[in-house]
């Protein structure tokens, strides 16, 4: 790469432009405002708020959050203002930022989701990302995510009302990812978002006691990377719309390698509570490794991976 020319960062996931591919993950930033006395949300792509339900949510009872080898559980379950607090309070403080702003959407209900769809399209974001980890209340209990037929339903559905780019985040925790996305593609997903996190348990052997308030909570962070990068490569290689990677990065290198792996962008979550400034940092990192490797495009690294 000649030396006056700089690397083009600008990605566009199906209708979701970013002038980078560092977007702070969903869960683990609020709505950007305590973030945002450690720099400036403008060095972002793109900010995945904290998921959203129709009504407010006070969340699973304490503790929430557990430190585990390499990670940590949480079951934080979804604690919210409510999409309407949501469209009247944050979204006019992070139009403040030139960041890209994806809503991301969670029911109990397949109407639940529909009706969440139907809101946000209305509202002034970029992006609506379906949540569908959540459990689906007439169906036993049992996530919509982890079945074709219940991502099925809910992605089709929720495609007919939607008028912003619909990405839809995938659980891991299921047989076989690849069967999922694409079932979610042939359902009208523009893009896929992996992965959620990991179903995990701690036990307080003095007590004898689950550590986290609702016993099982969900694993994230450095240790479940090599498994994140294995299901965002299977899926990149099995669908034909955009992925985002994310699942336990914590620095630039790490985001390269999710989008060697076949990732379009990535998202950035946890690393973020040990490190405040993870994201402005990855995205000098990411621009650095393609200038040493002679990368003008960013999009050039999706799928660059050398197989043996």
């Amino acid at each position: 790469m000649p030396e006056a020319m700089k690397a083009d960062l600008r990605v566009d996931v199906a209708g979701l432009r970013m002038k980078n591919p560092v977007i702070a993950a969903s869960g683990t930033f609020g709505f950007g405002r305590e973030y945002a006395d450690y720099f400036d949300l403008s060095l972002l792509g793109g900010v995945s708020v904290k998921g959203l339900t129709l009504e407010p949510r006070r969340g699973n009872r304490p503790p929430r959050i557990a430190e585990t080898p390499g990670g940590i559980l949480n079951s934080v379950g979804l604690q919210n203002p409510g999409v309407h607090k949501f469209i009247e309070r944050e979204i006019p403080f992070l139009r403040q930022y030139d960041v890209a702003i994806l809503a991301n959407a969670s029911g109990s209900t397949l109407e639940d989701y529909v009706s969440m769809v139907e809101i946000l399209s209305d509202a002034d974001i970029d992006c609506i990302e379906l949540n569908l980890s959540c459990p689906n209340v007439k169906q036993g209990g049992m996530t919509f995510g982890s079945s074709c037929p219940g991502i099925t339903s809910v992605v089709s559905e929720c495609r007919k009302k939607c008028r912003k780019p619909l990405m839809v985040k995938l659980t891991p925790n299921v047989t076989d990812i690849t069967e999922i996305a694409k079932a979610a593609e042939a359902a009208g997903a523009d893009s896929l978002s992996l992965i959620n996190t990991l179903l995990g348990m701690a036990i307080d052997i003095e007590t004898r006691r689950p550590i986290l308030g609702n016993t099982m909570g969900g694993l994230s962070g450095p240790a479940v990377k090599p498994i994140a990068v294995r299901m965002v490569w299977q899926v990149a290689n099995a669908v034909s719309i955009p992925v985002v990677g994310m699942g336990g990065i914590s620095s630039g290198s790490d985001a390269v390698e999710f989008m060697l792996a076949g990732a379009a962008a990535v998202m950035i979550g946890t690393a973020g509570f040990v490190d405040p400034l993870v994201w402005p940092k990855s995205v000098g990192e990411i621009a650095g490794y393609m200038e040493k490797k002679g990368f003008a495009d960013v999009q050039a690294l999706s799928g660059a991976i050398r197989l043996w």
